[in-house]
């Protein structure tokens, strides 16, 4: 296959494309200043735009020569589970590509919002999913467990589905992969920890069939139909993070995925910025990235710099129990807390299921290899001194029912915390989760227990997304035609288009969408042209898309004024009240102190029954029973001010 070509354009410092890449320096970086302030040190990216020009340069003549032998599947690489070859997907691309030819861009979630991620590609013959994740549920949410997106697309148009290509192993970027293969068994490529991560998902939802799930690494290719997705390697806040060069009809679109430029990542490189110039050279149609903490000045630090502050945690309590909160999908950030605990003396001990999850995949794979005994169980805990242990849990982000959270509210089957442990935070509140997490610090704190969280402890947590002046140097590395931010609430979106517009792309080559927009991407035009069925999913245990407005609206009544069940028997026939009624509340009043108020309601169904079976006409069961319910909720509303669900069961015998 030919690769896409175009002539040659500049990359940095001189004019070239629909816009000229000559860039306002800003203000001078004033040394000194902490990494992610508003004015960072130029020592935290050593790199100059200027090598990475020439790098870029170097590398693209010496793999000129082997340009068409990359362009098929991954050489040598196959589907460890089905043997397949990584490159095929079901469908093989044209020789040439049609530039003239549009493609469509449907964002199904991650905009206006923070999880959920999913974005279609497609074009009249195919269609290629980048990612698909779950969302978590706000408080209006009652009952549900997990968000995903709305297939209905998807069901209309499966069967252009080629596959699904994946960024990282977080949740909000894989969550929703269990469900979407429910419905369409498709391949499925990640690279080996995403794959790890979704394997031990799917073995408890015990899908009809074998999935196809292919692992690649950084810097493979996979053909998907008429599109080729490139994986270039990112720094994220879990490892084997990539970003995707799409290779469409349309020219090159780029999704960051989730990404940081760490100059001294924990493990392997740091970020690909050789092929982002490289592909910028070649000419980039569309830059979609990241939009997660573009209000943020500077650049985000380094996850190494989170291992000195944890020394000095570990040094300022070595009598007490340490329970440390975190992402369980960070298994750097995990790897160094094992690695701070040995070398204080203590065993580690993990707790919460989706950690044990991850760190047992990571460990299987070679991410961790934690030294012998030092990892040992829950429930022995209460052998060792307080400060002999660490625990690592879940519940950073206060969720009912985490491992932290029943720690702090007593629940927990296996530890108690007091006096004698400190509790630390290693994380920052997803947005929307400050409420949850404030619960468990206010509990924890009113225990008297220390806690430790990024504001009273600075540098205790590193972001894994990328800061304004990294968004930037990605822009100026690819220099896209178009420009589209992604993932994050609108002012997250909107932040990241001023960020594009200060690179110097003009305002009408910037796209901001919507969920459910259509983003007809063209070679000279990336324009809305209308929008497709999307929203949410919601998950309610084994439910899937079960529980809808009228439900939750129950849930919520349910929740705020409580219930009144009224139990009696009639014979409708002989106009009879067979037996007096009874009555029953939850979470209305506490019936022992209002036994007026409840023989008020037996009252009032007593006279409505009565009423009912000598009435002339012959009364129905089910209007009795809507007589007696409107009765009763007019009467509780004057009395007492509060309507609860009034809920009779009047039976004809």
């Amino acid at each position: 296959m030919l690769s896409i070509r175009r002539p040659s354009r500049a990359v940095f410092g001189r004019p070239a494309g629909p816009f000229s890449p000559v860039i306002p320096a800003g203000p001078p970086l004033m040394p000194g200043t902490r990494p992610g302030s508003a004015a960072s040190p130029v020592s935290d990216v050593p790199i100059t735009l200027l090598k990475i020009s020439k790098m870029a340069k170097k590398k693209e003549k010496e793999k000129e020569k082997t340009e068409a032998g990359r362009r098929g599947a991954a050489p040598g690489r196959t589907d460890k589970k089905t043997k397949a070859p990584a490159g095929k997907a079901g469908t093989a691309a044209p020789e040439i590509r049609d530039r003239s030819r549009k493609v469509r861009i449907i964002p199904l979630g991650g905009l206006g919002e923070i999880g959920k991620n999913m974005t279609l590609f497609e074009t009249d013959r195919d269609m290629v999913i980048i990612d698909c994740g779950v969302g978590f549920p706000d408080e209006d949410l009652l009952g549900i467990d997990l968000v995903i997106p709305d297939f209905s697309y998807l069901r209309e148009h499966g069967d252009k589905l080629r596959g699904v290509v994946l960024t990282h192993g977080h949740e909000d970027h894989i969550g929703g992969i269990p469900y979407l293969l429910k419905e369409f068994n498709v391949p499925v490529y990640g690279t080996a920890l995403t794959i790890g991560i979704i394997e031990a998902k799917l073995r408890e939802h015990k899908l009809p069939f074998r999935p196809r799930l292919t692992t690649v690494r950084a810097g493979d290719r996979v053909q998907l139909g008429e599109f080729e997705a490139e994986f270039i390697h990112v720094n994220h806040s879990i490892a084997d993070a990539c970003a995707i060069a799409l290779s469409t009809p349309a020219g090159i679109i780029v999704h960051s995925g989730d990404f940081k430029l760490d100059v001294s990542p924990i493990e392997g490189p740091m970020m690909d910025l050789v092929r982002f110039g490289e592909l910028g050279r070649k000419g980039v149609k569309l830059l979609m990235c990241e939009s997660t903490n573009s209000e943020r000045p500077g650049f985000t630090p380094s996850e190494k710099s989170v291992g000195g502050v944890l020394e000095n945690v570990f040094s300022l309590y070595p009598e007490k129990r340490i329970v440390v909160a975190t992402f369980s999908s960070n298994v750097h950030r995990v790897m160094q807390i094992i690695g701070v605990s040995v070398r204080h003396g203590r065993r580690v001990a993990i707790t919460g299921r989706s950690m044990q999850t991850v760190i047992s995949a990571a460990i299987e794979l070679g991410y961790m290899k934690p030294p012998a005994d030092s990892i040992i169980d829950v429930a022995d805990v209460k052998k060792y001194a307080p400060g002999q242990v660490t625990l690592i849990t879940t519940g950073s982000q206060g969720e009912p029912m985490s491992g932290l959270y029943r720690m702090a509210f007593s629940d927990h089957a296996q530890v108690s915390l007091g006096a004698s442990d400190v509790v630390v935070f290693s994380s920052s509140a997803i947005p929307g989760n400050e409420k949850l997490i404030g619960r468990i610090i206010n509990e924890l704190t009113r225990n008297g227990i220390k806690v430790i969280y990024d504001s009273n402890f600075s540098g205790i947590h590193a972001s894994g997304h990328a800061c304004s002046e990294e968004i930037k140097l990605l822009i100026q590395l690819c220099r896209p035609d178009f420009y589209m931010p992604v993932h994050g609430e609108y002012r997250h979106l909107g932040a990241n288009r001023e960020l594009a517009l200060f690179t110097g792309i003009p305002a009408d080559r910037i796209v901001t969408a919507d969920i459910g927009s259509v983003v007809e991407l063209g070679r000279r035009s990336a324009v809305i042209t209308g929008t497709v069925p999307a929203g949410r999913t919601l998950i309610d245990g084994l439910g899937v898309g079960d529980v809808g407005k009228a439900v939750l609206r129950d849930r919520k009544a349910l929740a705020e004024e409580g219930m009144v069940i009224i139990f009696a028997s009639v014979d409708l026939g002989a106009r009879l009240v067979l037996n007096p009624p009874e009555v029953i509340t939850k979470g209305f009043i506490y019936t022992p102190e209002s036994e007026g108020l409840i023989k008020e309601v037996q009252e009032i169904v007593s006279c409505e029954l009565g009423d009912a079976v000598v009435s002339r006409r012959k009364a129905d069961l089910e209007t009795v029973r809507e007589r007696v319910r409107r009765a009763v909720s007019k009467m509780l509303v004057q009395r007492t001010g509060r309507n609860p669900m009034v809920i009779p069961f009047i039976a004809d015998l």
